[in-house]
């Protein structure tokens, strides 16, 4: 959120000492999902394993947001992913490597720490069968 309001403050700053308008800079693009498979889990009744593939193109972002009280695991397919977790350093993961996500938690940072390169990271949940919204984006 930093480069956002970085991005406003200069935007203003153009506009104001020039005399004349100026483009608004664009929104940072969004993360594109694509659901990868939900199975009851056989011997946790009540309980889904559900997975979902997060496509993140260069400087793409995910809004801050929830899991509900959904156990998370992620693993980053290609790429780098910047995470952060409650109040929790900012963390890259490369390919290959994975975080958890403890129910209730909040991630605050989640976006392709590449300007120039694609990132991928499967998402898994375990969570209730009856939980269909898996992801809650913070209120702006």
């Amino acid at each position: 959120m930093r480069t956002a309001s970085l991005a406003l403050a200069l935007f203003a700053f153009t506009a104001a000492s020039t005399g004349t308008a100026v483009a608004a800079p664009p929104e940072p693009q969004r993360e594109v999902i694509v659901p990868a498979f939900a199975h009851a889990i056989a011997n946790v009744p009540g309980k889904t394993l559900t997975a979902l593939v997060v496509s993140y193109a260069p400087g793409a972002k995910t809004p801050a947001h929830r899991h509900g009280q959904a156990f998370v695991v992620g693993y980053v397919l290609e790429g780098a992913i910047r995470s952060k977790l409650d109040n929790g350093q900012e963390v890259v993961y490369r390919a290959g490597e994975s975080w958890t996500e403890q129910p209730g938690a909040h991630h605050a940072v989640s976006d392709n720490a590449s300007a120039t390169e694609p990132a991928k990271l499967l998402a898994i949940f375990v969570a209730d069968s009856k939980e269909k919204n898996l992801v809650t984006l913070d209120k702006k």
